[in-house]
C-alpha cells in the first residue's frame, strides 16, 4: 500500500528539480549566452560593455561564469589582506568593473600585491554576482581564476593615479589611452568617424580615397611637406665628390682635341679606303671619343651635384631624377581629387590625412590631420550650406544617442556645458551672415567699445578666430554660417560672384572653435578659373586635369572641408587640438 506522503515527496522532488535547473540555466557558460567578443574566442573574453550594458545593468546575468579581461584602473586590498577589489576596464565604455579576488585566488599568481597596482592587465574568470542594494555597480565579478597577469611595477610606472597636465600626457602618448580623457576622446571621435559615414552613406554619397601624394597644391599656400628620394644621395656625396671647374676644362680640352683626332683619322680611312687598318684606326678614334664624351657627362652631373642632390644647368634642384621624377609633396586636400570623382559620379565624399608644413603652435593647428571633404555635383552654395548644416547636427545627435556615457564624463570633468551644446545645435536652425554683415556687426561691436579684438576688423580681411567665436558665443549664441568673402582672401577654386569682388565661399563657425568648415560653390567656367589660376601665381600644368573638368562636360558643383580634429574638439570642449589626435604631429614634435 502506498505511504500517504508519497505526492508530498513527489512534488518536493519536482520543486528540487526545477530549482536545480534554473541553477543550471543561471550558471549557462558566457559562450552559451552569446557574450564572448567575436575574436577574442580563444580566451573567451567578455567585453565590459557587454556586461554592463546587459539588462538591468548586468543583474540579468547573476550567476554566470565569464571571462573579463583588461587594465587595472585602481586596485585595493581590503579585509587585513583576506581579499582585494580592482576595477577593471577594456576600453569597451568608460565604466569599469569591479572584480573581487581572494587571496587563495591571488597566490596562483604571487599574491594580490600583483593585481592591484594601476595598468596591470589582467583576465579573470568568476561568477558574476549582485552587489547589496545600494552599491555603485548592480554586478560584480567574484574571482575564482586568474587566467593572464602583465604586471605593472607602480614604483615605475609613469602615470600615477593622480591627476596628469595634458603637455606631460602628451610626452607619454603612447600610455595615455589608459587615461579616462583620452579614452573617452577615442571612443567619442570613433563615435564621429561612424557617424561621418552613416551620414554621407545615407544621403546617397560614393566614399572615394584619394592620394596621400600629389603634385599641385590645392589651397595654394605652399605651405607643403616635399616627398622625395633625392636626399638619399647626401649621404654618399663626401665618397664622390663633384668634380671641378678644372677636371671640367681638362675634360672639355680632352674631348675637343679627341674630336680633332677622330676628324683626322676619318679624313685618312676615307683618302685610301684599301688599307684596312686605318679604318679599323678610325673605328677605334671613334670610340676613345664616345669614352670622352660619357666621362665629360657624368663629370657635369656630379658637378651638379650640391650636397648629393642634383641640379639643373640652371641652379634649380633637378626632379627628373626624383623617385616620381617631378616634385611632389603630402596632400594639403582631397578636393580636387574629389572633384574629379565628383563630376563623373555626382555625389562623393573623402575622409583621410592631410598636411600643412605650417610653422604654427597654436592650440587650433596641427601638421597632420584628418579631413572630410564631399562633393557634390548639380549643386550651388545653397545646396552645399545645407549639407553642411545638416551633416554637423546629425553628428551631434550621433554622439548623444551613442556616446551619452562618454559625454557625462565630459560634463563632469572638461565641460559641463558640453552635451547641452550638442543638443543646442542639434536642435536649431544655423543662421545665414554674409561676410560684410558679419564685418558690419563686429566693427559696431569695436566702436561701441563692447569687446576690443587683438585683430583688426575691416572688409576684406581674413576673420580670425577670436572674431568668429565672438559672433557664434556672445553675439548669435550658436552656429552661424557665413557666406560671400572677398575674392582676395579665398582661394583660386571658389566661384566668382556678379559683383566681381567676393566668391561664393561660406564657413560654418561654431561656439569654441570657430571655423569648423571651409567650403564654397566651384568655379566651374573655364576661362574665369584659369584666370583665378594665373593670377594667384601658379602655373597652369599641375592644374590641367582640374581645367579639363570645364572643358569636357562642366557642371556647376559645390564641396566643403572639414577638419575632422576640431569637429571632436567643439564635441569634447577641449582647449587644445593636440589632445583630440591620438599621435599629435606639430612643429618640432613627431614623436611615437
Amino acid at each position: 500500500m502506498a505511504s500517504p506522503d508519497a505526492p508530498v515527496n513527489e512534488v518536493e522532488a519536482l520543486r528540487k528539480q526545477i530549482a536545480d535547473l534554473q541553477i543550471q540555466l543561471k550558471q549557462k557558460t558566457a559562450a552559451e549566452s552569446g557574450l564572448i567578443a567575436p575574436y577574442s574566442k580563444s580566451y573567451s573574453r567578455v567585453p565590459v560593455r557587454s556586461v554592463l550594458q546587459a539588462d538591468g545593468e548586468g543583474a540579468s546575468l547573476a550567476g554566470q561564469t565569464l571571462r573579463v579581461g583588461g587594465w587595472v584602473k585602481t586596485g585595493r586590498e581590503a579585509g587585513a589582506g583576506a581579499f582585494a577589489f580592482l576595477e577593471i576596464n577594456d576600453g569597451s565604455c568608460f565604466a569599469n568593473l569591479q572584480v573581487m579576488v581572494d587571496k587563495a585566488v591571488a597566490e596562483s599568481v604571487g599574491g594580490l600585491g600583483q593585481l592591484t597596482p594601476t595598468s596591470t592587465c589582467v583576465l579573470i574568470e568568476g561568477i558574476l554576482s549582485e552587489t547589496p542594494p545600494g552599491t555603485k555597480q548592480k554586478v560584480e565579478l567574484k574571482a575564482s581564476k586568474i587566467v593572464h597577469l602583465g604586471t605593472t611595477d607602480a614604483a615605475e610606472y609613469p602615470l600615477a593615479k593622480k591627476k596628469q597636465s595634458f603637455e606631460f600626457l602628451r610626452e607619454k602618448a603612447h600610455l595615455r589611452p589608459r587615461t579616462n580623457t583620452i579614452g573617452a576622446v577615442a571612443r567619442i571621435r570613433n563615435a564621429l568617424a561612424t557617424a561621418t559615414h552613416t551620414f554621407f552613406q545615407s544621403h546617397g554619397f560614393l566614399y572615394v580615397n584619394c592620394p596621400i601624394i600629389t603634385a599641385s597644391d590645392c589651397e595654394g599656400a605652399g605651405e607643403m611637406f616635399q616627398v622625395t628620394t633625392l636626399l638619399s644621395g647626401a649621404d654618399g656625396a663626401a665618397a664622390s665628390p663633384a668634380a671641378t671647374p678644372e677636371e671640367l676644362e681638362a675634360l672639355r680640352a680632352e674631348v675637343a682635341a679627341q674630336g680633332e683626332a677622330v676628324k683626322a683619322a676619318k679624313a685618312a680611312a676615307a683618302a685610301d679606303k684599301a688599307d684596312k687598318s686605318l679604318a679599323a684606326e678610325s673605328k677605334a678614334q671613334v670610340g676613345a671619343l664616345l669614352a670622352l664624351k660619357q666621362r665629360l657627362a657624368g663629370a657635369e652631373e656630379r658637378a651638379r651635384l650640391v650636397g648629393g642632390v642634383p641640379h639643373t644647368p640652371s641652379g634649380g634642384i633637378d626632379y627628373s631624377k626624383d623617385f616620381f621624377g617631378r616634385a611632389a609633396f603630402l596632400t594639403v586636400s582631397s578636393q580636387l581629387n574629389a572633384e574629379y570623382y565628383a563630376c563623373a559620379l555626382t555625389s562623393v565624399y573623402t575622409f583621410g590625412p592631410t598636411f600643412r608644413a605650417e610653422n604654427s603652435h597654436t592650440a587650433r593647428h596641427l601638421a597632420e590631420f584628418w579631413m572630410i571633404e564631399p562633393e557634390l555635383a548639380f549643386a550651388d552654395l545653397a545646396d552645399d550650406m545645407r549639407c553642411a548644416e545638416d551633416y554637423v547636427r546629425f553628428c551631434c545627435r550621433w554622439l548623444l544617442d551613442h556616446a551619452a556615457e562618454d559625454m557625462a564624463f565630459i560634463d563632469a570633468v572638461i565641460d559641463k556645458g558640453a552635451s547641452e551644446r550638442l543638443r543646442a545645435v542639434a536642435a536649431a536652425p544655423f543662421a545665414r551672415v554674409s561676410y560684410t554683415e558679419a564685418v558690419r556687426v563686429l566693427e559696431e561691436v569695436v566702436a561701441s567699445k563692447k569687446k576690443k579684438f587683438e585683430f583688426p576688423v575691416s572688409w576684406g580681411v581674413d576673420l580670425q578666430s577670436e572674431h568668429e567665436r565672438y559672433l557664434t558665443e556672445e553675439v548669435y549664441k550658436a552656429p552661424i554660417i557665413v557666406y560671400d568673402y572677398p575674392k582676395d582672401i579665398k582661394a583660386f577654386y571658389m566661384r566668382l560672384n556678379d559683383d566681381g569682388r567676393t566668391v561664393a565661399a561660406m564657413d560654418v563657425l561654431v561656439p569654441r572653435v570657430g571655423e569648423l568648415i571651409g567650403g564654397s560653390q566651384r568655379e566651374e567656367r573655364r576661362d574665369v578659373l584659369q584666370r583665378r589660376i594665373q593670377e594667384s601665381g601658379m602655373p597652369l600644368e599641375p592644374y590641367a586635369p582640374y581645367l579639363d573638368l570645364r572643358t569636357y562636360g562642366t557642371v556647376p558643383h559645390s564641396g566643403f572641408g572639414l577638419g575632422f580634429e576640431r569637429l571632436v574638439l567643439f564635441a569634447t570642449g577641449l582647449d587644445n587640438i593636440r589632445e583630440v589626435m591620438p599621435f599629435p604631429r606639430w612643429p618640432g614634435h613627431a614623436e611615437f
